[in-house]
């Protein structure tokens, strides 16, 4: 009998097809993303790597999307681009008000005595104690009153706090009056905001003081002209937004 020859088939292993077909898959998802990210309109790609920058900058990280395209969010999970905008629109309004208010310091010719400031708190109006007040007295002076007036009618539309601040030079006081510096700073404080208030009509939900007598110079008190300065009450209308780029000092 003879021997019948045994065939045997060799089957190759194919196991390695399956990694090798995901390989592809993958590339080939890399290279249709890859071609889209190169149709997205580059306008829009550049605002959002805008706002990346400010979501970076500020440390929010915060996304939200429409479907369409991504939003970013800032802390308080409101859209980035609202508040931006709001910013500005108050860094305008406030810009505005400060122009107007140097115009009329300057038509009363008190342009040495009161100071208008633009900065990252917010709109500052510095007003000697000469111009408001008789020397070591805290009634206003009623013909300072068109001021007075001009300033709370400028900012009283404002949905903004505002801050009263007295200060006085190092001299101490003492007398029927006044215990100290303190007293007279913040009596002159306390003085401004209710003619704001009632003279003015300022909302006085919107309004507060405080007083810092000789304890918050910015001027030097060995000079009689830095006392000049030093003996002032500021107007401060304090920012809602915070502004996004460098703080303006004018």
């Amino acid at each position: 009998m003879s021997k019948k020859k045994q065939h045997h088939e060799e089957h190759v292993d194919e196991a390695w097809l399956l990694p090798y077909s995901d390989m592809l898959t993958l590339l080939l998802a890399l290279f249709i993303v890859m071609f889209a990210m190169g149709q997205t309109d580059k306008a829009k790609l550049a605002e959002v790597s805008k706002q990346f920058n400010i979501i970076f900058a500020g440390g929010s990280g915060m996304m939200q999307t429409d479907g369409n395209s991504i939003i970013p969010m800032d802390k308080s999970g409101e859209n980035s681009e609202s508040s931006i905008s709001n910013a500005q629109m108050e860094e305008d309004k406030m810009d505005q008000i400060k122009k107007a208010l140097e115009k009329e310091i300057e038509k009363e010719g008190n342009v040495d005595k009161v100071k208008v400031e633009l900065n990252g708190q917010g709109l500052g109006i510095s007003i000697q104690d000469a111009v408001l007040f008789n020397s070591g007295e805290a009634t206003i002076i009623k013909d300072i009153s068109p001021l007075l007036l001009n300033v709370s009618n400028m900012i009283k539309d404002l949905d903004n706090h505002v801050k009263v601040t007295g200060h006085t030079d190092n001299v101490p006081i003492k007398n029927d009056k006044f215990r100290s510096n303190s007293d007279l700073s913040a009596i002159r404080a306390i003085n401004v905001m209710n003619f704001m208030v009632d003279s003015g009509k300022f909302n006085p939900q919107k309004i507060s003081i405080e007083a810092y007598g000789q304890y918050a110079p910015k001027y030097d008190n060995s000079t009689d002209a830095g006392k000049a300065k030093n003996r002032r009450v500021e107007i401060l209308v304090l920012r809602k937004f915070p502004v996004a780029t460098e703080n303006k000092t004018n």
